[in-house]
């Protein structure tokens, strides 16, 4: 419903990528396809005081950047906003700005926190909260589906995880939104700082709290956990705890936001999900591919190193754009259509190599809950406003999506006969 004007290749040069008002309230489809076919390399020169920085848009680039850890680092900070001013402070202590052997320790101790065991139980929640929530929204005549449901979902997830107590999550769900992303395009950068602030302090608390405890979450996962027989110290416990907030949630509730608006807008891929055609796994792929809740990942090199035949020099800044590299003609057939049964699917979405991210597996399970509950609960679906995007250089989404939902008639009768929720589509 949102017209959002779609930017010529001739105004490349003129264009900041780094700017959020520039992906908020215009498309550049065509400027990625031109940059992928002609310039995979790019160059984006100088813009007053920010510095240039190397644009990647082709997969096989973004492949090859993601797997060289001897050049490339992303310790100086692994996006935009980062990279071109002073760093990212927490580099070093959180586990996706850091690098080398303290990475492995950090990541062997946070992989424990997502078994199959945890993953399990954490899932039959999302599927309870999905349910739930659809519920809700199905009761009203309108819902804004980004505030209202996908915003609910992978918070809880992760609060789970981190068993965050139910009164402090709205909470943080005020925080999360706001500290890497904007809902308007005149907020100032003290207000993102302070979100980002107000919850390393918050998890700084917690974990203090969770020391010497026998609790079985991520906070005292990490609070307990040692490494050479020490402790992670207060910044890596406030920093890898902000890290899986931060991630946990944006990810997730971005994805789930986009499923509803490209379903709406490809009401054949609609009826083949409502009519059971497609693979719940394979479908969420295809909504992660298509969605692309993080645009780029950054890095730094180290040393000067060829890619694919071009020369990068040491402290160049590099931006692989995960927007461009999951469209790529080619490695995905008419990668332009949204089509829940594509395979295979080798997004870039989770990025790859030693950074792959490590709630890959819940954000899956999140957005295959959320398309169950669709197909199995949700008749139709109209939205009733034009969708609001979040000002952001590295998050994709949107903040509001206004949406009328009418019921699934079958499903009205089956829960009628006392059995709600246990059909499925033949």
């Amino acid at each position: 419903m949102t017209t959002r004007r779609m930017i010529s290749p001739d105004e490349l040069e003129e264009i900041d990528l780094a700017d959020p008002r520039l992906h908020a309230e215009y498309e550049l489809d065509e400027v990625w396809r031109y940059l992928r076919a002609e310039r995979p390399f790019y160059w984006q020169s100088e813009r007053g005081s920010q510095p240039g920085f190397w644009v990647i848009t082709r997969h096989e680039d973004a492949m090859a950047v993601y797997k060289d850890k001897e050049h490339f680092t992303t310790e100086d900070g692994n996006a935009l906003s980062s990279l071109l001013t002073n760093g990212d402070s927490a580099a070093g202590t959180m586990l996706a700005v850091t690098d080398g052997v303290r990475h492995a320790q950090i990541r062997n101790i946070l992989m424990k926190a997502f078994s199959p065991r945890m993953l399990r139980d954490i899932g039959a929640s999302v599927r309870q909260t999905v349910e739930k929530l659809l519920t809700e929204a199905l009761s009203r005549d309108e819902c804004d589906f980004a505030h209202d449901v996908a915003g609910n979902i992978p918070l809880g997830a992760i609060c789970d995880l981190l068993a965050v107590p139910h009164s402090d999550r709205r909470y943080l769900l005020g925080l999360t939104a706001h500290a890497w992303s904007s809902d308007y395009a005149d907020a100032p950068p003290a207000d993102s700082w302070a979100a980002k602030n107000e919850i390393l302090l918050y998890f700084s608390d917690l974990a203090r709290s969770r020391r010497d405890s026998a609790h079985n979450d991520v906070v005292s996962l990490l609070a307990n956990s040692q490494v050479d027989g020490e402790r992670l110290d207060d910044a890596e416990l406030m920093a890898n705890c902000y890290g899986l907030m931060i991630g946990g949630d944006e990810t997730g509730r971005h994805a789930i936001t986009g499923s509803v608006l490209a379903l709406m807008r490809h009401p054949d891929q609609w009826q083949a999900l409502k009519r059971g055609e497609v693979d719940l796994g394979t479908a969420a792929d295809e909504v992660l591919r298509w969605t692309v809740p993080s645009l780029h990942g950054g890095r730094m090199t180290t040393g000067d190193v060829v890619v694919n035949g071009q020369l990068i020099r040491t402290g160049e800044p590099v931006s692989v754009w995960i927007y461009s590299a999951n469209r790529d003609e080619r490695v995905f057939d008419d990668p332009d259509r949204f089509d829940l049964s594509r395979k295979p699917n080798k997004h870039l979405t989770f990025a790859f190599g030693s950074h792959y991210c490590l709630g890959a597996h819940l954000a899956k399970i999140e957005v295959e809950a959320v398309l169950d509950g669709l197909r199995r609960m949700v008749g139709g679906m109209t939205q009733t406003g034009p969708e609001q995007w979040i000002y952001s250089t590295i998050l994709h989404g949107m903040h509001s999506l206004p949406v009328s939902l009418q019921p699934d008639r079958a499903d009205v009768a089956t829960a009628g006969a006392g059995s709600a929720g246990t059909r499925r589509p033949g």
